[in-house]
């Protein structure tokens, strides 16, 4: 057999040497570029480069091919250096048809590079893509640096020996651009040759031509005279350990059974599929053999109430949705609070209202995280700040609700779940044992009290079945101490604000805000997934000479127990969200400060320049 070094011999061409490279690979929703920015990415960690990916699907499920909606993409950065986003202006575009590249040209740098498969721009595809014009002939791209590939026709050339018709020999072109790109950024093909072997051992004659197609690509950057040399970046230089490549819903995943082994508490997750949140049900759905039970239901209020009487029963129970869901689980999540019993709600964000945006990212539940439910009805609220924070997380969010018995909402978004980074593999000694305690008899008094509390104003998690320990449970208000149904007026005023109270003790478990930059000027308060634009944001205008602070927010319910002590300290407050400004009101109602925000809603994430442009513009401060 003939060697992955012999195959893809290392370049002749001379080679440039950058930082960091932010390649966006952009065509129909059937080409590919899904696996192709995966294979990317997984290669550039192996290389040892710092990783973050932006996926970006069609919000259809079977599109119209070679339409504008049908426009798939996936976008990586990787560095010698930290990253925390995906990169905004890009290096490299890569396009396979001309919807991709109308859709996608606004973003490539002056100075980078477009590739395109200029097979794919005759008229049936211009058609397809509202174009009156042929935007490789009417000045679109004349101040880019254009490399017109006919990957389509190459591709057919390079896996004619294998006698694929030509629909499933097309099916191959993204492995051709593939090999372009690997070969123009010195990426090791060896892991992607290993996964053509193991994705398509039972059919030979497609690994067959994935790999020809591969290698034509990779030899076609260095036969042809449109690139006179590659790009090497270095590897970055990470804390020491051992890292792999892990995405938001994966990490969320992964998170919940770590939590269930350190409480000793089986994993029941009672869910419903929705975008973008479904990818967590497939993850838990593998894990059968942690113990990990998955239950399907048949819509959104079963699968709430399939996780509260998971548990009542004594499990760690998990409901996943995005908002549409989480509004059909009010009521359910207002029962899990009325019956004080430890769940945990997981809300991955999505552009709305109704259906909205559903492949797209946005912060908008944020309010009906914190007010979504009929009644008083305060929940603790988290929200993971990039994809290998939701490890972290998923167990802070169980430590809270065993602690304090109540549910706790996860707020995730598109952008966090679909995007990838390097995560640090955790010792397992350095991870919080959860302490989980049941009463097993009557203490002291002749009955069992349901809701006496301890110093956390937690009522006691009794099972089912224990002797001794019958209690009635319901969503009628409880009579504090003995759980009977009670209609008293000031009983229930008392429950209301003990419920509230119970919220309000878990600042005192959970970390003070970390504050980065300045200590006085500005201060920028981020929450959720804005947080890598932000923290890059703030750290481009400190080098500029700007006094500007960075506080990021995980705990949103309740806030960090320093937060008003920093915010006194600025005379500016400004808050970047992908919603019109729900933390902004929050932060105004609770600390009275007035408050800037920096608001998007297009279904995309901050780039780094619209957060300094917002900066600048709110405080109206130059460089100093």
């Amino acid at each position: 057999m003939i060697s992955a070094n012999e195959q893809f011999p290392p370049t002749q061409k001379p080679s440039e040497s950058v930082s960091g490279v932010t390649v966006r690979l952009a065509g129909d929703s059937g080409d590919g570029m899904q696996l192709l920015g995966t294979q990317l990415t997984n290669t550039s960690a192996l290389s040892g480069n710092d990783v973050a990916t932006f996926p970006d699907f069609p919000a259809e499920i079977r599109a119209p091919r070679g339409t504008r909606a049908g426009v798939s993409g996936f976008q990586v950065q990787f560095s010698a250096e930290e990253i925390f986003t995906p990169g905004d202006g890009l290096d490299a575009l890569v396009c396979m048809n001309p919807a991709a590249l109308i859709t996608n040209l606004a973003d490539l740098k002056g100075t980078g590079i477009l590739i395109v498969n200029s097979d794919s721009f005759d008229a049936k595809d211009l058609k397809l893509a509202k174009l009156a014009e042929n935007p490789l002939e009417d000045g679109t791209i004349e101040n880019y640096r254009t490399i017109r590939v006919p990957m389509t026709t190459l591709t057919r050339g390079a896996v004619e020996p294998t006698g694929l018709s030509v629909k499933l020999a097309d099916r191959c072109k993204n492995f051709f651009a593939m090999g372009l790109v690997f070969w123009l950024y010195g990426r090791d093909v060896e892991p992607t040759l290993r996964f053509i072997e193991n994705k398509f051992s039972s059919k030979p004659e497609i690994a067959e031509a994935n790999r020809l197609a591969l290698k034509a690509g990779w030899h076609y950057g260095e036969t042809t005279e449109d690139f006179a040399s590659t790009y090497q970046v270095p590897k970055a230089e990470l804390k020491p350990g051992t890292y792999r490549n892990v995405m938001g819903n994966q990490a969320l995943a992964w998170g919940l059974i770590a939590a269930s082994k350190l409480s000793g508490k089986e994993l029941f997750l009672g869910s419903y599929p929705i975008t973008p949140a479904s990818d967590i049900l497939h993850e838990l759905s593998k894990h059968k053999n942690f113990g990990v039970r998955t239950f399907q239901a048949e819509d959104e209020i079963a699968a709430v109430c399939s996780a509260v009487g998971a548990a009542f029963g004594g499990s760690m129970a998990v409901t996943t949705s995005s908002g549409p869901g989480i509004a059909l689980k009010g009521e359910g999540m207002g029962l899990g609070l009325i019956l004080e019993l430890p769940m945990i709600i997981i809300d991955v964000q999505r552009g709305g209202p109704s259906t909205g945006l559903p492949t797209k990212t946005e912060q908008s539940d944020l309010m009906m995280a914190m007010y979504g439910r009929n009644g008083e009805s305060p929940l603790p609220v988290i929200a993971a700040r990039s994809p290998s924070d939701c490890f972290k997380t998923a167990i802070e969010a169980w430590q809270v609700a065993t602690r304090y018995m109540t549910p706790v909402v996860i707020l995730s978004d598109g952008y966090i779940a679909n995007g990838a980074e390097p995560w640090k593999i955790p010792e397992i000694d350095s991870l919080p044992k959860i302490e989980v305690c049941h009463p097993t008899e009557v203490n002291g008094d002749n009955e069992f009290l349901p809701y006496k509390r301890d110093e956390n104003l937690a009522r006691p998690w009794a099972l089912p079945g224990t002797p001794d320990l019958m209690h009635r449970v319901g969503g009628l208000e409880k009579q504090d101490g003995t759980g009977n149904v009670s209609y008293d007026p000031a009983n229930h005023q008392h429950m209301v604000e003990t419920r509230a109270k119970k919220v309000e003790l878990v600042a005192e478990f959970v970390e003070e805000a970390e504050l980065e930059g300045s200590t006085s000027g500005t201060l920028v308060i981020s929450w959720g997934g804005t947080y890598g634009a932000c923290h890059t944001a703030v750290q481009t205008c400190v080098a500029e000479g700007m006094n500007v602070g960075h506080v990021h927010l995980r705990w949103i319910n309740p806030f960090p127990r320093n937060l008003e002590s920093l915010i006194r300290q600025y005379d500016h407050i400004v808050v970047p969200e992908l919603n019109t400004g729900q933390m902004s009101a929050l932060i105004r109602q609770q600390f009275l400060v007035d408050v800037v925000g920096i608001n998007k809603i297009q279904g995309k994430p901050f780039i780094v320049n619209e957060i300094i442009d917002g900066i600048k513009s709110a405080t109206r401060e130059g460089v100093s």
